[in-house]
């Protein structure tokens, strides 16, 4: 005789206690889904640039821009078609909400605005004290240069006052890149890290750091960012998205929200520029060791990410805990 099957919903502490059970194990197949998406919809999107012009195309701007939204598609494809995370722990599994605690969170959010920037900045200085940069805090011949190459006419202008012009305008740039950057953040940090969770902290934010780098691939080849269109170049963009990564990662697992680390992601974007202001002109500068990506800027993150742990915020008790997958 076969056995009725028991109707009877299933209790809080059922549900609860298979969310436990999802949130000790990697969803692979779900990574697998969102990996394919996120990086065939960044190759399929930069294509015209591939059978055009390359970045020196009109549409790049559109197209880079475009792009930066494929990881969010793969996170809409892995919760809805794969229902991972399941429906009830979405927005939590994501870290769009709830915004608990509350302080943690806001205190975060606007640090994530400054402290990209700041680290950008003392790169500059380490740079420059390293003789790998020539600063011109006078006259800001580099920057001078910049607008004369973009067919303004630097002569008469009061390039000091263009330059704090610019730092004052980086935390705005920060929150109108963070539009862009949420379109990344959301599956890097919002859906992949916390799959990746069950793997311990470390190797979910290298893992989600090199996907990261990785995934930058198709304009990467094309000569962006590093001007090397080669596996180095490849390998620079996994080196400095690992080593960002970990302090984006970081604010996520900290504060249980996606948002710090969108703020943070706007806030790099905004300060990307930051070298021109001070450099000299006439030198050439290697955004491989010198750019915001590049060997200097990692330096100064690992000292950042060194001095937290000796401070104890990588800590499991200091991270919030996994949401159920």
């Amino acid at each position: 005789m076969i056995p009725e099957r028991d109707e009877r919903p299933t209790s809080d502490a059922d549900v609860r206690a298979s969310a436990a059970a999802d949130s000790t194990r990697v969803p692979w197949a779900a990574v697998g889904v969102f990996a394919a998406v996120a990086f065939g919809l960044a190759w399929l999107v930069a294509l015209p640039l591939w059978f055009g012009d390359g970045l020196a195309s009109p549409l790049a701007g559109v197209i880079l821009t475009t792009m930066m939204f494929a990881p969010a598609v793969a996170t809409l494809v892995v919760t809805f078609a794969l229902r991972k995370p399941a429906g009830g722990q979405r927005l939590r599994a994501l870290g769009m909400w709830p915004l608990r605690p509350v302080g943690r969170t806001v205190a975060f959010a606007v640090a994530a605005i400054f402290v990209p920037p700041l680290i950008i900045g003392v790169a500059v200085v380490v740079s420059a004290a390293l003789g790998l940069v020539r600063l011109d805090l006078e006259g800001f011949s580099g920057l001078a240069s910049q607008l004369e190459q973009s067919g303004v006419d630097p002569t008469g202008i009061p390039m000091a006052a263009i330059a704090i012009s610019q730092l004052v305008s980086i935390p705005i740039g920060a929150v109108i890149n963070s539009v862009f950057a949420f379109g990344e953040e959301l599956g890097w940090r919002g859906w992949l890290l916390n799959a990746l969770r069950p793997l311990g902290t470390w190797p979910a934010l290298l893992v989600s750091g090199a996907m990261w780098g990785l995934w930058h691939a198709p304009v990467i080849l094309l000569g962006y960012n590093f001007a090397r269109p080669d596996l180095l170049g490849v390998l620079l963009m996994v080196g400095g998205c690992v080593a960002w990564g970990v302090l984006l990662g970081w604010s996520r697992l900290r504060t249980g929200s996606v948002w710090p680390a969108v703020l943070g992601h706007g806030a790099i974007n905004a300060a990307a520029g930051l070298l021109i202001v001070f450099a000299a002109a006439g030198q050439p500068l290697d955004a491989a060791i010198v750019g915001p990506l590049g060997v200097v800027v990692w330096g100064v993150l690992a000292l950042v990410v060194g001095i937290l742990v000796l401070a104890g915020q990588f800590r499991r008790g200091a991270l919030e805990p996994p949401a159920a997958g």
